[in-house]
Protein backbone atom coordinates (compact mmCIF):
# COMPACT_ATOMS: atom_id res chain seq x y z
CA UNK A 1 0.00 0.00 0.00
CA UNK A 2 2.72 2.28 0.69
CA UNK A 3 4.48 2.20 -2.25
CA UNK A 4 1.68 3.84 -3.97
CA UNK A 5 1.85 7.10 -1.79
CA UNK A 6 5.73 6.89 -2.24
CA UNK A 7 5.04 6.80 -5.98
CA UNK A 8 2.62 9.65 -5.94
CA UNK A 9 4.76 11.99 -4.20
CA UNK A 10 7.85 10.98 -6.18
CA UNK A 11 6.32 11.75 -9.56
CA UNK A 12 5.02 14.98 -8.29
CA UNK A 13 8.93 15.63 -7.11
CA UNK A 14 10.56 14.45 -9.72
CA UNK A 15 8.54 17.23 -11.44
CA UNK A 16 9.18 19.49 -9.50
CA UNK A 17 5.65 20.18 -9.02
CA UNK A 18 5.84 22.12 -5.50
CA UNK A 19 1.95 22.96 -5.69
CA UNK A 20 0.99 19.36 -5.75
CA UNK A 21 4.31 18.25 -3.24
CA UNK A 22 3.14 20.64 -0.11
CA UNK A 23 -1.05 20.55 -0.85
CA UNK A 24 -0.76 16.88 -0.83
CA UNK A 25 1.72 17.36 2.53
CA UNK A 26 -0.82 20.24 4.06
CA UNK A 27 -3.83 18.09 3.88
CA UNK A 28 -2.56 15.32 5.76
CA UNK A 29 -0.99 17.52 8.07
CA UNK A 30 -4.17 18.63 9.09
CA UNK A 31 -5.49 14.96 9.25
CA UNK A 32 -3.18 14.61 12.04
CA UNK A 33 -4.45 17.92 13.75
CA UNK A 34 -8.09 16.36 13.82
CA UNK A 35 -6.89 12.87 14.82
CA UNK A 36 -5.38 14.51 18.08
CA UNK A 37 -8.08 16.01 19.03
CA UNK A 38 -10.31 12.81 18.15
CA UNK A 39 -8.32 10.95 20.32
CA UNK A 40 -8.37 13.67 23.11
CA UNK A 41 -11.99 13.62 23.13
CA UNK A 42 -12.14 10.28 24.33
CA UNK A 43 -9.30 10.92 26.75
CA UNK A 44 -11.78 13.40 28.58
CA UNK A 45 -14.90 11.83 28.34
CA UNK A 46 -13.92 8.19 29.05
CA UNK A 47 -16.62 7.22 26.64
CA UNK A 48 -15.89 7.08 23.10
CA UNK A 49 -13.92 9.42 20.35
CA UNK A 50 -15.73 11.00 17.79
CA UNK A 51 -14.80 8.41 15.35
CA UNK A 52 -13.36 5.41 15.40
CA UNK A 53 -11.10 2.62 12.97
CA UNK A 54 -12.19 -0.81 14.29
CA UNK A 55 -11.76 -3.58 12.43
CA UNK A 56 -8.84 -5.37 11.34
CA UNK A 57 -5.73 -3.29 9.84
CA UNK A 58 -1.92 -3.23 9.51
CA UNK A 59 -1.50 -0.77 11.75
CA UNK A 60 -3.86 1.22 14.43
CA UNK A 61 -1.88 4.70 14.98
CA UNK A 62 -4.68 6.96 17.21
CA UNK A 63 -8.22 5.49 17.82
CA UNK A 64 -9.67 7.10 14.71
CA UNK A 65 -6.20 6.04 12.70
CA UNK A 66 -4.87 2.99 11.20
CA UNK A 67 -2.15 3.02 8.86
CA UNK A 68 -4.22 2.34 5.67
CA UNK A 69 -6.49 5.74 6.59
CA UNK A 70 -2.89 7.73 7.35
CA UNK A 71 -2.06 6.59 3.56
CA UNK A 72 -5.10 7.84 1.96
CA UNK A 73 -5.18 11.52 3.66
CA UNK A 74 -1.39 11.34 2.79
CA UNK A 75 -2.42 10.88 -1.31
CA UNK A 76 -6.15 12.63 -1.14
CA UNK A 77 -4.40 16.25 -1.26
CA UNK A 78 -2.50 15.60 -4.09
CA UNK A 79 -5.41 13.69 -5.28
CA UNK A 80 -7.41 16.67 -5.18
CA UNK A 81 -5.43 19.42 -6.25
CA UNK A 82 -4.44 18.15 -9.72
CA UNK A 83 -8.30 18.89 -10.08
CA UNK A 84 -7.75 22.37 -9.77
CA UNK A 85 -8.22 24.47 -12.73
CA UNK A 86 -5.01 26.34 -13.35
CA UNK A 87 -6.92 29.77 -12.99
CA UNK A 88 -7.41 30.49 -9.22
CA UNK A 89 -9.57 33.85 -10.41
CA UNK A 90 -11.40 31.47 -12.34
CA UNK A 91 -15.58 31.29 -10.83
CA UNK A 92 -18.04 28.20 -11.61
CA UNK A 93 -21.26 29.41 -11.60
CA UNK A 94 -20.44 32.33 -9.62
CA UNK A 95 -18.65 30.64 -6.65
CA UNK A 96 -14.45 30.84 -6.94
CA UNK A 97 -13.49 27.86 -8.51
CA UNK A 98 -11.11 26.89 -5.30
CA UNK A 99 -14.32 26.97 -2.81
CA UNK A 100 -16.24 25.26 -4.68
CA UNK A 101 -14.11 22.10 -5.12
CA UNK A 102 -13.18 22.17 -1.44
CA UNK A 103 -16.84 22.24 -1.16
CA UNK A 104 -17.49 19.44 -3.42
CA UNK A 105 -14.25 17.46 -2.12
CA UNK A 106 -15.70 17.87 1.64
CA UNK A 107 -19.19 16.84 0.66
CA UNK A 108 -17.57 13.72 -1.63
CA UNK A 109 -15.84 12.44 1.56
CA UNK A 110 -18.53 12.89 3.85
CA UNK A 111 -20.19 10.69 1.45
CA UNK A 112 -17.60 7.93 1.67
CA UNK A 113 -17.10 8.09 5.55
CA UNK A 114 -21.12 7.57 5.46
CA UNK A 115 -20.81 4.56 3.60
CA UNK A 116 -17.95 3.29 6.03
CA UNK A 117 -20.01 3.75 8.79
CA UNK A 118 -22.72 1.51 7.26
CA UNK A 119 -20.18 -1.16 7.05
CA UNK A 120 -18.78 -0.37 10.64
CA UNK A 121 -15.32 0.23 9.04
CA UNK A 122 -15.57 3.45 11.01
CA UNK A 123 -17.79 4.60 13.99
CA UNK A 124 -19.34 7.45 15.29
CA UNK A 125 -20.87 7.35 18.45
CA UNK A 126 -22.52 11.31 19.13
CA UNK A 127 -25.45 12.53 17.52
CA UNK A 128 -23.86 15.78 16.50
CA UNK A 129 -21.38 14.03 14.43
CA UNK A 130 -23.53 11.11 12.23
CA UNK A 131 -25.15 10.34 9.15
CA UNK A 132 -28.14 12.40 10.87
CA UNK A 133 -26.28 14.98 11.07
CA UNK A 134 -23.50 15.74 8.51
CA UNK A 135 -22.65 19.07 8.66
CA UNK A 136 -19.94 19.03 11.69
CA UNK A 137 -18.37 16.15 9.96
CA UNK A 138 -18.42 18.51 6.14
CA UNK A 139 -17.32 21.81 8.69
CA UNK A 140 -14.78 20.54 10.82
CA UNK A 141 -13.94 16.71 9.57
CA UNK A 142 -12.71 18.02 5.94
CA UNK A 143 -13.53 21.69 4.92
CA UNK A 144 -10.42 23.03 6.83
CA UNK A 145 -8.38 19.90 4.95
CA UNK A 146 -9.26 21.46 1.25
CA UNK A 147 -8.92 25.20 2.16
CA UNK A 148 -5.70 25.21 3.71
CA UNK A 149 -4.43 22.00 1.41
CA UNK A 150 -5.18 24.70 -1.91
CA UNK A 151 -3.92 27.43 0.02
CA UNK A 152 -1.01 25.99 0.28
CA UNK A 153 -1.06 24.76 -3.45
CA UNK A 154 -1.44 28.41 -4.54
CA UNK A 155 1.09 30.57 -2.60
CA UNK A 156 3.17 31.89 -4.57
CA UNK A 157 6.82 31.17 -3.18
CA UNK A 158 8.28 28.07 -2.18
CA UNK A 159 9.39 29.63 0.83
CA UNK A 160 5.87 29.99 2.03
CA UNK A 161 4.85 26.56 1.84
CA UNK A 162 7.57 25.46 3.34
CA UNK A 163 6.94 27.21 6.46
CA UNK A 164 3.42 27.13 6.27
CA UNK A 165 3.18 22.97 5.77
CA UNK A 166 6.03 22.94 8.86
CA UNK A 167 4.34 24.30 11.09
CA UNK A 168 1.01 22.25 10.78
CA UNK A 169 3.79 19.24 11.08
CA UNK A 170 5.83 20.93 14.37
CA UNK A 171 2.12 21.41 15.91
CA UNK A 172 1.06 17.77 15.68
CA UNK A 173 4.51 16.70 16.17
CA UNK A 174 4.24 18.80 19.30
CA UNK A 175 0.62 17.36 20.33
CA UNK A 176 1.82 13.65 19.69
CA UNK A 177 4.74 14.26 22.27
CA UNK A 178 2.86 16.09 24.94
CA UNK A 179 -0.41 14.08 24.44
CA UNK A 180 0.36 10.55 23.44
CA UNK A 181 4.65 10.58 24.82
CA UNK A 182 4.20 12.46 27.73
CA UNK A 183 0.72 12.60 29.05
CA UNK A 184 -0.18 9.09 27.64
CA UNK A 185 -3.62 10.63 26.60
CA UNK A 186 -4.35 9.65 23.53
Amino acid sequence: VYKRQVYVYAVEVERKNWNLVFAGLAFWGMDWFNEIWNGLVFHFTHYAPVWAAPGSTAYLILIGLNIEIGFMFAIAGVVFSKMLPPDKSLKVFGIPNRLLFAVLGSAFCVFVEILLNQVNALTWEYPWWSAQAPWLIFLIGYLPFFLVSFWVHDMKRLRSKIITVSTIFIIDLIGLVVFAGVLNWI
